[in-house]
């Protein structure tokens, strides 16, 4: 399989400094805003965005994880049951405003699920999404309010992304091409 690096450590970083900015910008600051990162690596990414905001700002929001493994749409299809990832609500999600967090998004079917395990712990105000990357091939009418960098690919390419927390060594995104 053939790999192209199509973002680094420093690409990676300034793309969370851009979508931390633009989240502030579109609500008005930090009031009522909850980051729920969707494991694995959405829900690191979401934590380096607290930590990009709470350097903006002054302010550190209250950041989680919302495993959507239980509510997603090909559970029966699979041929090993999957197990649940982290689920981590750190305040109660009525009213608030919930950035949640990938790393690529695809086909969209994560995002409704992880939309549709939300509904479980309260009625937010508003759910946004913020991605590192959008490789398009959309399945469901579902698109990010914030996108690091948008990536056409072809639909039999991969999109791999590498965080040192989950994966050691680099940071990157890697686009792996079958030969």
């Amino acid at each position: 399989m053939k790999t192209k690096t199509v973002m680094d450590e420093k690409g990676i970083e300034r793309a969370l400094a851009r979508i931390a900015h633009e989240i502030l910008e579109r609500n008005k600051g930090t009031d009522k805003l909850v980051l729920l990162g969707i494991p694995t690596r959405g829900y690191h990414l979401a934590l380096r965005l607290q930590k990009k905001i709470e350097e903006i700002e002054g302010v550190s929001l209250p950041a989680g994880a919302v495993d959507a493994t239980l509510y997603r749409d090909d559970l029966g299809i699979k041929k090993t049951q999957p197990s649940l990832k982290k689920m981590e609500i750190p305040i109660s999600i009525d009213g608030m405003k919930i950035v949640m967090v990938d790393d690529v998004l695809f086909t969209g079917r994560t995002i409704r699920a992880a939309m549709n395990a939300l509904t479980d712990f309260g009625r937010p105000l508003a759910i946004q999404l913020a991605v590192l990357v959008d490789r398009g091939h959309r399945e469901l009418p579902i698109k990010a309010d914030y996108i690091g960098k948008s990536i056409p690919t072809a639909i039999r390419e991969g999109v791999k992304v590498h965080l040192k927390e989950v994966d050691g060594g680099a940071c990157e995104v890697i686009i792996e091409q079958p030969e």
